[in-house]
């Protein structure tokens, strides 16, 4: 028989989650407990897949604000209904599409240039030469969106008192 409710220990094995982090999101207000015969927290089973969702959304980077905004749409006294979990789906789903995009673009680019201006591989000579994509900004310029192709043509840099600057051509 399923039980209507389950106890912190319950969800815990459930989830995979510890009671300590059961009792951290319970604060935060994603999931709400019931109290029962001597003073036992009890859960709704809906709460199974609220925070199976906040440890997922995690693992995606998503923060615990972010997380609670989500969840904060959903009824607490009675369990979601698919339509409600589509609607936190589709709001995510710009967010995991930009994330998936960084993860394939670095999985191309990491063994390569990136643009970061250390300029220790022979790779960099090619698609950075003399640090141009620094004049984007900081940062790993190709991983960050920036094309090395957008730096072609441009004056090369050279270093002038620890600095880049542009060089001059005659």
């Amino acid at each position: 028989m399923i039980q209507a409710t389950l106890s912190i220990g319950d969800l815990a094995r459930r989830t995979g989650l510890s009671v300590s982090a059961i009792r951290f999101y319970e604060a935060r207000g994603l999931v709400k407990a019931a109290r029962g015969a001597g003073n036992q927290r009890r859960f709704a089973r809906a709460d199974i897949r609220r925070l199976s969702f906040a440890l997922i959304a995690q693992k995606l980077g998503l923060s615990i604000a972010e997380i609670e905004d989500k969840l904060s749409g959903l009824p607490q006294d009675q369990a979601p209904s698919a339509a409600d979990w589509r609607t936190i789906a589709q709001s995510i789903q710009g967010a995991l599409a930009a994330k998936i995009a960084l993860l394939q673009k670095t999985q191309e680019l990491l063994e390569g240039c990136i643009g970061c201006g250390c300029l220790s591989l022979d790779r960099c000579a090619l698609y950075n030469p003399h640090d141009r994509a620094a004049r984007a900004g900081p940062g790993p310029r190709f991983l960050l969106g920036d094309e090395a192709s957008e730096f072609e043509g441009n004056e090369p840099l050279r270093a002038e008192n620890g600095s880049l600057s542009a060089t001059k051509s005659s």
